[in-house]
C-alpha cells in the first residue's frame, strides 16, 4: 500500500563507486609533494587502485559486516582442551588482506615507504577502522626489533610480507605474521612502570618465563606480541609468540573480549601469562627505551586514523548536501550549510596535510628530521585526535535524522571517533610527552621553530601565533597545568604554517584567520562569511558518479 501513496525522492545516492584517493585533493597533493618524482607514477597507480577498491559496494559492505559481526572469544574445544582462540567474520578477513596485500604492514625497506603506506593507511581504513588496529602494531613493531638483531632478521621478513594468513601456527610456517602489544595493565594503564607482570630468566640466550597479567591487548589473533614485564634488572620488553616452534601453544590465556563503545570488529583483550615463553628484545631493564619506537609509529598511525575518519566524514557530509534539497534549493548553496562544510574541510584537511608530513619525516630520516618527530608527534596525535570526535558529531548533524540512523554509516563514524584520542597514551599523556620534550630535547624545539619558520611573512596572523607561542614557552610558572594550551597552540601553528605553504589560498586563509585569528567560534560553522567558503567546499567533494 505504501508504494501507491508516495515515492522516494530527494535521497541522496549511496557515496559508493568512487576513488577515495584520488576524491582526496588533500592526500593527492600531499603524496606528489612529499614522494621523489621518480615514485610518483608507482605511488598513484598503486594508491588510485587502492582508493578504488575502498571506495567500491563491495568493500564498504565489508567493513559493515566486521562492524556489525564482531568478534567472538572461544576458550575451548569441543573436548574441553584450551585453545584460546577469536574468530572473526570473513569480511574482517578480506579487509586484513586487502590492506596486508598492499604493504599497509611494510614502509621501513622501499624509498618514500612510509609517505606511500601513510596514505594508503588513510585510504583503506576508511571503508572500517577496526582491522587498522594489528595493521599499525605490525608496522610499528619492526624498530623495536631492530634492537636485536637476530630476532630482527627472524621476524621482519614475515611482518613486512604482502601475504596475509589468518590461523595460529607456528610463524616459521607461515608466509606472513601479524604483530600485536601488551603493555598496560589494570592497576596502573599509562604508568606502565607500575607493571607487576614477572619476567623469570630461564637462560643466559634471552629465554624468559613471565606470569601475571594485560588489562589491554589488542588483536589476540597475532602471531606474537611485545610485552612489557619486570625482569631482574627492571622493566624490559618481551617476545611472546603465540604459538612456540614446535607447534604447541604458548601459555596465553584469553579471560573476555572487552565490550567497548567503537571498534566493535577489533577484539581487544584480557589475557594472563602463567609460565609463558617469551624472548628478551633489547637490555634488560630498558623496556621502555625498546619500545619507544613502536609507541612513537603507532601514535602517528593514530594521527592517519583520525585523518581517515575525518575524511570520510566529511565526504559524506558534502556528499549528502551535494544531493539534498531543502527551503528551495540544494543543501550545499546555503550559507549556514556551507558555513558549516567549509569549517569542517578545513580540520579535515590542516589534519591530512600535518600527518603526512610527518610520515616524510619518517622517511627522510636525519637528525633534525627526528628531532621535529620527537615534539611534532605527540602535538599532533594530542590535538587531531581530539578533533576527530566533534568533527564527527557535526558531520552527522549534516545529514539531520537521517544521519542518526545506524544504515547512513555515520552513527559507526561517531563510536569510533574517541578511540585514536585514548589509545597509545589519552590526551594528558601526550600534552606532558609534549613537556618532555621541551624541556629535555631542545633540539625537538629548534627542529620545529626551523620548520614553522619557513612560512613566517606569508600571513600576518601566523606570524602572531607563532610569537604568542614564544611568550607561552618562555612562561614556565604553572606549565604543566599549561600542557594541553601548549601542545594545541604547537599543532595548530604546525598545520598553519603547512597550509599556508601548499595548500590554496582559499584554504590557508579560513584556517588562519580561524584557528590562529581572533574570529572564530567554538562549534563548526562559524567562520567569518567574508571568506572564500564555496571554494573551500567544492575543494573537499569526492569525485562521485
Amino acid at each position: 500500500m505504501a508504494a501507491s501513496t508516495h515515492t522516494v525522492t530527494n535521497q541522496a545516492p549511496p557515496l559508493v563507486g568512487y576513488d577515495v584517493y584520488t576524491s582526496d585533493r588533500a592526500l593527492s597533493e600531499a603524496v606528489e609533494r612529499h614522494l621523489d618524482p621518480d615514485l610518483l607514477d608507482a605511488a598513484r597507480t598503486e594508491l588510485s587502485a587502492l582508493g578504488t577498491a575502498a571506495g567500491s559496494a563491495e568493500v564498504q559492505e565489508w567493513g559493515v559486516l566486521a562492524n556489525e559481526n564482531p568478534p567472538k572469544l572461544r576458550t575451548h574445544d569441543r573436548y574441553g582442551h584450551r585453545v584460546d582462540e577469536v574468530d572473526f567474520h570473513p569480511a574482517w578477513h578480506r579487509l586484513l588482506d586487502g590492506a596486508v596485500s598492499a604493504g599497509l604492514t611494510s614502509a621501513w625497506n622501499r624509498p618514500g615507504g612510509h609517505v606511500r603506506r601513510a596514505a594508503g593507511f588513510l585510504v583503506w581504513t576508511q571503508a572500517e577502522g577496526g582491522h587498522g588496529c594489528p595493521v599499525s602494531m605490525t608496522h610499528a613493531a619492526v624498530p623495536a626489533l631492530r634492537t636485536d638483531p637476530e630476532l630482527a632478521a627472524e621476524w621482519e621478513p614475515r611482518l613486512t610480507s604482502t601475504v596475509y594468513e589468518q590461523g595460529l601456527r607456528p610463524a616459521a610456517r607461515k608466509a606472513g605474521a601479524l604483530f600485536g602489544m601488551g603493555m598496560t595493565e589494570k592497576q596502573g594503564g599509562s604508568d606502565v612502570r607500575a607493571n607487576t607482570t614477572a619476567a623469570r630468566p630461564l637462560s643466559v640466550s634471552g629465554e624468559y618465563a613471565l606470569t601475571g597479567h594485560k588489562w589491554f591487548c589488542s588483536a589476540p589473533m597475532s602471531d606474537g606480541f611485545l610485552v612489557l614485564a619486570q625482569a631482574p634488572e627492571g622493566l624490559s620488553c618481551f617476545l611472546v609468540p603465540r604459538v612456540l616452534d614446535d607447534g604447541t601453544r604458548n601459555a596465553f590465556a584469553i579471560q573476555r573480549l572487552k565490550d567497548k563503545l567503537g571498534n566493535r570488529s577489533n577484539a581487544s583483550a584480557e589475557v594472563e601469562f602463567d609460565g609463558t615463553w617469551a624472548r628478551r628484545v633489547g637490555e634488560e631493564g630498558r623496556g621502555v627505551r625498546t619500545i619507544i619506537e613502536m609507541v612513537a609509529a603507532t601514535r602517528l598511525d593514530c594521527v592517519l586514523g583520525s585523518a581517515a575518519l575525518m575524511r570520510q566524514a566529511v565526504a559524506q557530509a558534502v556528499h549528502h548536501a551535494t544531493y539534498r534539497s531543502a527551503f528551495g534549493g540544494p543543501l550545499i548553496d546555503k550559507p549556514l550549510m556551507r558555513n558549516v562544510l567549509a569549517d569542517l574541510a578545513l580540520e579535515s584537511e590542516a589534519a591530512t596535510t600535518l600527518a603526512l608530513r610527518l610520515a616524510a619525516a619518517y622517511d627522510e630520516g636525519g637528525e633534525r628530521e627526528r628531532a621535529f618527530l620527537r615534539l611534532a608527534v605527540p602535538a599532533a596525535k594530542y590535538w587531531v585526535t581530539k578533533r576527530c570526535t566533534p568533527l564527527a558529531a557535526e558531520a552527522l548533524e549534516c545529514l539531520g535524522g537521517n544521519g542518526y540512523v545506524e544504515e547512513s554509516g555515520m552513527p559507526r563514524l561517531l563510536r569510533e571517533s574517541p578511540l585514536n584520542s585514548i589509545w597509545e597514551g589519552a590526551g594528558n599523556v601526550q600534552a606532558l610527552d609534549v613537556l618532555r620534550a621541551l624541556q629535555r630535547e631542545p633540539q625537538a624545539l629548534d627542529a620545529f621553530l626551523r620548520e614553522v619558520g619557513l612560512a613566517r611573512g606569508a600571513d600576518h596572523r601566523l606570524d602572531g601565533a607563532i610569537k604568542d607561542l614564544l611568550t607561552e614557552l618562555a612562561d614556565l610558572n604553572g606549565i604543566e597545568a599549561r600542557a594541553r594550551r601548549l601542545a594545541e597552540r604547537i599543532a595548530l601553528v604546525l598545520q598553519g604554517s603547512l597550509l599556508v605553504r601548499f595548500a590554496p589560498p582559499e584554504v590557508a586563509d579560513a584556517f588562519c584567520g580561524s584557528r590562529l585569528g581572533r574570529d572564530w567560534g567554538t562549534a563548526f560553522g562559524t567562520l567569518p562569511h567574508t571568506l572564500d567558503l564555496g571554494a573551500v567546499v567544492e575543494r573537499a567533494a569526492p569525485e562521485f558518479g
